[in-house]
């Protein structure tokens, strides 16, 4: 029976044995600095770079000249992404919307580590990302302090990072006179972006907002992650309706957002569906043989609520047309079926595909056109220029009055446009409704509110079934003091997380107030913090242990964590999303956890009885969980193996 680890995969272990599979001459041994001790020595696997790149190359490698790009921290920054961290995160329902029923996640803390803690659950799983990372103006506030050559306590004191009164950490201004002033940010970026390749799917999409003072660094690290092959586009954004002449020497109209896909055969699925108009294409065919075709009752949309029609002869010029039965309408569809007489380009049999199909047809008024309006619209490329007269996407103006339409105040400074994102987004989920769409820069959560807004949409269409879409969203959000002078901490909000998570609240009641037809909408989350590890520190070495302090270590797990915690620490160690349903129940006076009918089943009680082991068995779950304390010996423990063994072979046990 194996202990849980709880720590994030070692990345940099897993990528030696990768390269061991095809260079094995290339491994060798290197002296395990943190495990070795001056009485034993202890060795771990390593790479001959040398030879590695001598392996690469098909002539003798002489001199140390080579295309890359490069800054100070770039390889300290793929050290970070890569190593692991004992830290977790912890469930808050008390500040969550429908717990028990969203499959919405909103976490609070740093992106980095939690992308790391994500990496097992959502490996490949994410749809879309869409980011807006902090721009480098110089001015702004730079709240990912990531320095990885000294220890965070020296970088953060060195740097006057720690608030003398408080101990607290501060942020700091990353101004061009920083002679780091780009190298932080593309440090920042790099690791951050490593992490997020992981969890896109194969045909998943990257969306990164920049404005000039990054760009050009953004798409070289994005080439060196994503690969130059898997380059879409890069949009420029009209985000202002009225120049800014603050810019330099012009007046600045436009943004860019940053596109790249995590296979290059993703790209060929990168289009703009036109869901609320869709191509029309006419039924009738002047010339064509003349035949009767009949359309079932629902099937035909009027732009009249409410009409009925006689029968009667509707032909006008060479189109022949005879409406031969009487047709009433309710609620802009037809309630009695349409039976007419004419030239028609559609046999019957076609009529009826296109029904089955889930497509619809329209007929404006009288005399009866009708038009076949394809699933979905006309799908079509995309165009490369993002502006409110082209796509409606909305500026930023749009998106301070969205905030304050919805908190009655300026509730947050640098709010997307919702239109923006949903556009993006329905450029890339038109054909997966399901699709999980990630921001690890939430901000004011306005992707959140898209997704929200995109899923109500799909109810408007019948042509796509008039239900509401089931798209994910996954916000993370460092939780960034608000400036005591703001209007949202003058409101009470004492950082960006509680605006964003107010945001989305507001928002989906609001969707649901303005869409009737969408009250099974999704507009719920689950509300996660990064914390540190469930599992107790041990700082000491054997010979310093006295009674009392092991009569004080005899739990493993920190006293202030609850059954809740350790089950959703155990589906990170485990790699089960985060979102699926759960229940508790009691069996015998101990509390069992069922996540996902039977996908892990959990019980942390102390003292768990051989009846309690024996029921959880019989449901032979795909993996059980266990305290490590749970059972009185060793003999107990095995015990346990052997029930499982007998009852439920297939099962995976681990203890915590």
């Amino acid at each position: 029976m194996d202990k849980m680890k709880f720590v994030t995969a070692d990345m940099t272990a897993q990528n030696i044995d990768r390269i061991a599979e095809l260079f094995p001459n290339c491994i060798t041994e290197a002296l395990d600095e943190e495990r070795s001790t001056p009485e034993r020595k202890v060795y771990k696997k390593a790479v001959n770079f040398e030879l590695l790149k001598q392996m690469l190359s098909p002539d003798v490698i002489d001199g140390d000249e080579a295309y890359e790009f490069t800054w100070v921290g770039k390889k300290a920054a793929i050290v970070e992404a890569n190593k692991p961290i004992r830290k977790t995160l912890r469930p808050c329902p008390e500040e969550s919307v429908d717990w028990d029923t969203t499959e919405n996640l909103y976490i609070e803390g740093d992106n980095l580590e939690a992308l790391k803690l994500l990496q097992e659950s959502y490996l490949g799983k994410v749809k879309v990302i869409f980011i807006d990372p902090p721009y480098n103006t110089g001015s702004d506030r730079f709240v990912y302090p990531d320095d990885y050559k000294i220890s965070v306590d020296e970088y953060e004191s060195e740097a006057g990072l720690i608030d003398q009164e408080t101990g607290n950490t501060l942020f700091f201004e990353n101004s061009n006179s920083n002679p780091r002033f780009h190298s932080l940010w593309c440090t920042m970026m790099y690791s951050r972006l490593m992490l997020a390749r992981n969890l896109l799917s194969e045909d998943g999409i990257i969306f990164i907002t920049l404005d000039d003072g990054e760009n050009a660094n953004a798409r070289k690290i994005c080439n060196e992650i994503f690969g130059e092959d898997n380059f879409i586009t890069e949009f420029t954004w009209e985000k202002k309706k009225k120049p800014s002449f603050l810019h330099r020497n012009v007046g600045k109209l436009f943004d860019y957002v940053l596109c790249y896909a995590k296979n290059s055969v993703a790209s060929m699925a990168f289009s703009v569906e036109k869901t609320t108009e869709g191509k029309k294409y006419p039924v009738n065919n002047a010339g064509n043989g003349r035949n009767v075709i009949v359309f079932p009752p629902h099937t035909v949309r009027f732009s009249t609520k409410k009409a009925v029609f006689e029968p009667q002869d509707m032909s006008e010029g060479n189109i022949y047309t005879v409406l031969k039965n009487h047709v009433e309408v309710e609620d802009y569809f037809n309630v009695t079926e349409i039976v007419l007489d004419g030239e028609w380009r559609y046999s019957q049999t076609k009529i009826n595909e296109i029904i089955a199909n889930g497509e619809e047809f329209l007929i404006s008024k009288a005399p009866f056109r009708p038009n076949h309006v394809k699933a979905g619209g006309e799908i079509k490329k995309m165009k490369n220029v993002l502006s409110p007269s082209s796509y409606n996407c909305e500026t930023n103006e749009d998106a301070t009055k969205q905030i304050i339409d919805l908190f009655g105040y300026t509730a947050f400074d640098t709010p997307k446009p919702v239109k923006l994102i949903e556009l993006l987004l329905e450029a890339t989920t038109y054909d997966d409704k399901e699709a999980i769409i990630m921001d690890f820069f939430s901000g004011s959560a306005t992707t959140a509110h898209a997704v929200m807004q995109l899923n109500a949409e799909d109810a408007k269409n019948r042509a796509g079934g008039g239900t509401v879409g089931k798209r994910k969203f996954i916000m993370v959000q460092l939780p960034e003091p608000c400036a005591e002078k703001s209007e949202a901490y003058k409101a009470g909000y004492k950082n960006i997380c509680e605006i964003g998570k107010e945001r989305i609240r507001r928002a989906g009641e609001k969707i649901k107030s303005e869409n009737p037809n969408a009250q099974d909408l999704d507009i719920g989350f689950r509300v996660f913090k990064l914390d540190d590890s469930n599992m107790t520190d041990v700082y000491y070495s054997a010979g310093e242990y006295n009674q009392i302090m092991l009569s004080e270590l005899e739990s493993n797990i920190k006293p202030d964590r609850t059954d809740l915690d350790l089950l959703f620490g155990c589906l990170l160690e485990w790699g089960l999303p985060l979102s699926m349903p759960y229940k508790s129940e009691k069996i015998e006076g101990c509390t069992v956890h069922t996540y996902n009918e039977g996908d892990l089943i959990a019980c942390f009680d102390e003292n768990i009885s051989e009846s309690v082991v024996k029921a959880i068995a019989r449901r032979r779950p795909l993996r059980a969980v266990f305290r490590d304390s749970s059972f009185e010996n060793s003999p107990a423990k095995i015990n346990v193996g052997e029930i499982f063994k007998m009852l439920a072979p297939d099962t995976r046990i681990k203890v915590i």
